[in-house]
């Protein structure tokens, strides 16, 4: 993974762990230990989620750039047609406060859409081809007149 991608995934995945720890700590005085757990799965779940998307995304902004805003849409529409269907799996749940587990779904995918909206935005991302530092010219492409 190229330290711009790594660097991405960084400045999404720590505000999110950071609002998991929040909702935690919430969570454990609201529900107790079971709040907890929910709160600690709902993360986990959505930087998991979130994750696997940032770096598929990325992967076809490199090779299909071409389909990089259609494939960004369909990829956070899956991403949070799943997050529903993982509400509704686990609404019975005993293992879990699931109150805590939805609440911290929603707030952590929340917080992750706005860090890597920050971070696409404070990134130094080139969309010009710098010229070479070698001192060659380069290659005319196309017919010449």
């Amino acid at each position: 993974m190229p330290s711009n991608d790594v660097r991405n995934l960084l400045n999404t995945a720590v505000p999110t762990a950071a609002a998991g720890v929040v909702a935690a700590v919430v969570s454990g005085v609201l529900a107790g230990g079971k709040g907890v757990l929910g709160a600690a799965v709902g993360t986990l779940v959505v930087m998991v989620f979130m994750g696997i998307g940032l770096v598929v995304l990325e992967r076809t902004a490199k090779s299909l750039p071409h389909l990089f805003q259609a494939m960004g849409l369909m990829l956070y529409t899956t991403q949070l047609l799943l997050l529903f269907v993982f509400v509704a799996v686990f609404k019975d749940t005993t293992l879990f406060n699931p109150k805590a587990f939805a609440i911290t779904l929603v707030v952590a995918t929340v917080v992750w859409i706005a860090a890597q909206a920050r971070s696409y935005m404070k990134a130094k991302i080139l969309y010009v081809e710098p010229e070479s530092s070698k001192g060659e010219k380069p290659q005319k492409t196309g017919t010449s007149a």
